[in-house]
């Protein structure tokens, strides 16, 4: 269906977190700097990763994809939510929703099927480390890539297509800081059916799916950690997985409570707050928690810098 012919309305106002003046103030100064943390964050792990050949491993071949899917995830939201701090009224074309709500999609759902596939990088490298390099092979590796960006393309799809079989006559003000599909459905007025529970639906499996390899991953990794007769081995396998847990907690946790726990157990405005998690904070705790948590990136940091400091000293400026 056409968005011209199934639309009346031409553009949806965003209302953002508050309309409290002096909270927008302090809002803007705060998410730009979040927003500039995460890009920089992100930048500086790919960057990391490339110019380190200790880091040429399919784990941190992921981890290098989800700092890029960290990127578009905050880059599809955070601009247009800080823009709404400095603004009376901030307006979205329709067009500009639907690209928005597809692009939040495709990164939010690509970062799931990232987090399963480190998930089961970690649970080859320890439950079978002799099978390792057949199991994470290279090829294995552009699989699981595409797989994890393919289902992003096909769940944004199926979002993007229920946004078009709407209509829209009024009132067009999202109770949201951007254009996420369950607010944009409470304005259409046609309520078809399919479209308010398609996204419970099609978010619910995504989530089932992915957390069910994770913690299948990481049940077979705990029983064979437990099997281990050294506590040095025990302690070094716990830690190569403490960063990758708290990742996954802090995201299935937040996208949970949006999207598969009925909505009428929470009220539009903590929907908004736990929203701003998993769209704007995460992205940017992500690198800090690869980075502060996780010795071999802690070390290739560290000689990279010394790489650098003796290429300075000997062409200096």
């Amino acid at each position: 269906m056409q968005t011209e012919n199934s639309t009346m309305v031409t553009d949806f106002i965003i209302l953002g977190l508050t309309e409290d003046p002096t909270l927008c103030s302090v809002f803007f100064v705060v998410f730009l700097g979040i927003y500039i943390i995460t890009i920089l964050g992100n930048i500086s792990i790919i960057m990391l990763i490339r110019r380190s050949p200790q880091l040429h491993t399919p784990m941190y071949l992921f981890l290098s994809h989800l700092a890029f899917v960290d990127i578009g995830y905050s880059t599809s939201v955070t601009p247009i939510m800080i823009v709404s701090f400095i603004r009376e009224r901030t307006a979205i074309p329709v067009a500009g929703c639907i690209a928005q709500l597809g692009s939040d999609v495709v990164f939010g759902t690509a970062e799931g099927f990232l987090l399963a596939a480190m998930a089961y990088d970690r649970y080859v490298a320890i439950c079978s480390p002799l099978l390792y390099s057949t199991h994470m092979s290279p090829r294995v590796c552009i699989i699981l890539l595409v797989v994890s960006y393919v289902s992003g393309c096909v769940n944004s799809s199926s979002c993007t297509g229920c946004l078009l079989s709407l209509t829209f006559c009024g009132p067009n003000k999202i109770n949201h800081f951007f254009c996420d599909l369950p607010p944009l459905v409470k304005l259409s007025c046609t309520h078809i059916y399919i479209a308010e529970i398609s996204p419970t639906i099609s978010a619910g499996s995504l989530i089932v799916i992915t957390l069910f390899i994770i913690v299948f991953s990481y049940l077979c990794i705990l029983h064979s950690i437990l099997k281990m007769h050294s506590t040095q081995g025990r302690h070094k396998a716990f830690s190569t997985c403490t960063s990758h847990l708290t990742a996954v907690s802090l995201f299935y946790g937040t996208v949970t409570f949006v999207y598969v726990i009925p909505k009428s157990s929470h009220s539009a405005d903590h929907i908004k707050v736990v929203s701003v998690f998993y769209t704007v904070i995460i992205p940017m705790l992500n690198p800090l928690i690869y980075s502060l948590r996780n010795k071999e990136v802690k070390e290739a940091m560290r000689k990279l810098i010394v790489r650098m400091h003796s290429s300075f000293e000997r062409n200096p400026v």
